[in-house]
């Protein structure tokens, strides 16, 4: 199954799914570590210990060789199509190539130094004319369409009928019934929007490495809290500069630093220079590269027959058009600013009273949220992180998993790793192997910021048991050698959330590997992984898992109590930059893509027309915003952690009203049995039917964040 060439659009690119069973042993390019069957124990693993960056080049192009030829067994077939030597022969090919493609992939995404990166200029184009080659092929789309054709007589099971909609759905969405030179287009489009996406993601990383805010002296520490200071001189260390402290260019560093700096300068240099990543004027600078993708994506949504790219891609979505997104996203957008209006006029009050002379700035918001929070909860979001060991989380996230799913987690020595910073676990249930997890938790240079899950082996029933294997890669800053890592509240629930993806992926079962795991609609994929924070909160996990890192005892009562007293602070703000950079993503694939769009003059246009507080800025700036510049990912597609936010939040309120709450036994069978194990094979809107007994309850999400609900 040609992981590229299907999954890569209908599973999020924060999953990055698909990598299939190994099938090939001594076939061609069994030498290069790239393109050989993985071999050891749990049915095999990825060889890092035998990988180098020249193996990649020469091993994907390799790979596509190979996989042409078993394409060419399935087309070049005289026997008359069907779904077995057609559809089910589609899901066995390229094995080789799923290898290599996805092992590229991981070191594209955390490896990335100057020689990778120079791999990657080179690969991408190719692997997007591959895409196309694939798809584009006549005699391949003849023989699926053909048996698509014949489905409803053809005596297919319920999963085998999926199996072939979404199959067919892929190929003639992106053009496979199109004419010669409307496909040689559509060719050279995709050609040239993978070079750009690779310049987009090489701009980004450079300005991430590149930039640092250097502290000189104790008195820039000013309000800093000490896991925040050891960090930083542990950064500066790595850097060459022992005696200073070093803030680097990544969320996990920056936040922090703005949030508690005393220093209104440091944290306004600091801000600007997170926010201002791709936008800086130079030879990294994104905009260029933002005008030309648009235009492209543009073109490329006429030639497949849509009046723009956004109603391309939510064509393929539980949305279906870009009206449905915008509708649910301004139901949200006025109760999310009127509720920043209050937070702002509460933050002003406490500058006014401390005689600063200051209006609330974006550079401001993080830092007085947290007085206000002090002031209104008696709730310090440091005395919290006090708390949050980042093993002790990890240890947290595995006992939750546990008691949801019966999962067991038990540490993997002898198994190879891309860089010795990563750790590996069996993932057992009920004494049964069910796959391998990884985790590559700390930031580097060379490794794309952020979280997210990868998929390396998607678990299938096709041919024979195949187990998944998965990895969580976040960007935590180290702190001192020995000292534990100590983690906010907001990146331990991103740590609850990314398990999420790694969970659905785990607990996928079913018979093709194409419908497995997390290669679900865009926007039904973040629903397990949000629905997998709430548990973070729940006692039963922070009275085991929440301990002081010096005291080792569990956190108070009473401070689990502000904690939920709290929960729907700041909503606002974290509502605001959200929907400002889902609605400008929505808005700008909208919009007429000629004359070029000015990327500057767009966002600006965009916050004023939708009237964004002058306080907060997109929490994704265009320049930086790799989620949809960086790959189609998540283009025109933002808006799905809101869309899934609405499944999210009336779904946690079953597990609310069972007797064992989000514990409750029959409730949480029933999420594995309806959503978490049938990965594709069932259309998502009607999983969703299955576990609530309805549709969705969209009220739910304003109840959620203390939004009023509205009467009408």
């Amino acid at each position: 199954m040609l992981r590229r060439t299907f999954l890569k659009t209908t599973a999020a690119a924060a999953a990055l799914t698909g990598v299939r069973r190994p099938v090939f042993g001594a076939a061609d390019g069994s030498a290069n570590p790239v393109t050989m069957a993985w071999t050891g124990p749990y049915g095999g693993v990825p060889p890092f210990d035998r990988i180098e960056v020249p193996h990649f080049k020469p091993g994907v192009l390799q790979a596509m060789h190979m996989a042409r030829a078993d394409l060419k067994r399935i087309f070049e077939n005289k026997v008359a199509p069907t779904f077995g030597n057609t559809l089910a022969a589609y899901q066995d090919a390229g094995r080789a190539y799923d290898r290599a493609e996805r092992l590229y992939s991981i070191f594209t995404a955390t490896m990335n130094d100057d020689r990778m990166s120079e791999v990657e200029t080179e690969l991408e184009p190719a692997i997007a004319a591959f895409d196309d080659e694939i798809v584009q092929n006549e005699a391949l789309f003849e023989r699926i369409k053909s048996v698509y054709d014949a489905r409803e007589s053809a005596g297919l099971d319920a999963e085998q009928q999926r199996l072939m909609d979404v199959v067919y759905r892929y190929f003639a969405r992106r053009g496979a019934g199109l004419g010669k030179a409307y496909k040689a287009r559509l060719a050279e489009i995709n050609k040239q929007l993978a070079s750009l996406y690779t310049s987009f993601r090489q701009n980004q990383l450079a300005d991430e490495e590149s930039y640092i805010l250097t502290l000189d002296s104790e008195s820039d520490l000013e309000g800093l809290p000490e896991s925040l200071r050891a960090s930083a001189a542990a950064s500066a260390d790595a850097k060459g500069m022992s005696g200073k402290w070093v803030i680097t260019n990544t969320r996990s560093s920056m936040e922090p630093f703005i949030t508690y700096s005393a220093r209104r300068d440091l944290r306004e240099k600091g801000w600007r220079m997170w926010i201002m990543r791709g936008d800086n004027g130079d030879t990294r600078d994104n905009k260029s590269n933002i005008s030309k993708i648009l235009q492209l994506r543009a073109e490329r949504a006429k030639l497949l027959g849509f009046p723009t790219h956004a109603h391309w891609v939510t064509d393929d979505g539980m949305a279906g058009t870009p009206d449905a997104a915008m509708n649910l996203m301004m139901k949200v957008w006025p109760a999310a600013v009127a509720r920043v209006r209050e937070e702002v006029a509460d933050m002003q009050a406490i500058a006014d009273g401390e005689g600063a002379g200051l209006k609330i700035e974006p550079w401001d918001y993080r830092h007085y949220a947290e007085k206000v929070r002090k002031a209104k909860y008696d709730l310090d979001q440091n005395e919290v992180k006090s708390y949050l060991q980042l093993d002790k989380l990890r240890e947290g996230m595995f006992w939750a998993a546990g008691q949801v799913y019966g999962l067991e987690f038990v540490p993997v020595t002898g198994v190879p790793v891309y860089h010795p910073d990563m750790v590996v676990y069996e993932v057992r249930r009920g004494g049964a192997h069910v796959g391998l997890w990884y985790f590559d938790p700390y930031a580097r240079d060379g490794k794309r910021s952020g979280a997210w899950m990868n998929s390396y082996r998607t678990q299938e029933r096709f041919q024979h048991e195949v187990t998944p294997i998965v990895s969580n890669n976040s960007n935590f800053v180290k702190g001192a050698p020995g000292e534990p890592v100590l983690v906010s509240w907001d990146d331990a629930r991103t740590m609850f959330h990314e398990f999420g993806h790694a969970l659905h992926g785990l607990l996928s079962n079913v018979r093709y590997p194409g419908l497995a795991g997390t290669a679900v609609k865009r926007d039904f994929v973040e629903f397990p992984s949000q629905i997998n924070e709430h548990w973070l909160s729940t006692p039963e996990v922070l009275n085991r898992f929440a301990l002081h890192y010096k005291m080792g005892k569990p956190i108070p009562a009473e401070l689990v109590a502000k904690l939920e007293k709290a929960r729907t602070f700041n909503q606002g703000f974290s509502t605001v930059e959200y929907l400002a950079s889902a609605i400008y993503d929505l808005k700008v694939h909208l919009a007429p893509a000629e004359p070029a769009i000015d990327a500057g003059a767009f966002e600006k246009q965009c916050l004023t027309e939708i009237g964004c507080p002058g306080e907060i800025v997109m929490r994704h700036r265009p320049t930086q915003f790799g989620h949809i510049f960086a790959g189609d990912g998540y283009s025109a597609g933002y808006f799905n952690y809101i869309w899934a936010d609405t499944l999210t939040a009336d779904a946690i309120e079953a597990f609310k009203e069972a007797p064992g709450g989000l514990y409750d036994k029959d409730v949480a069978k029933r999420l594995y049995d309806t959503i978490m194990s049938v990965g594709n094979s069932i259309p998502p809107d009607e999983a969703f039917r299955r576990f609530r007994g309805r549709d969705v309850d969209t009220d739910a999400l304003m109840r959620d964040r203390g939004f009023p609900v509205s009467k009408v």
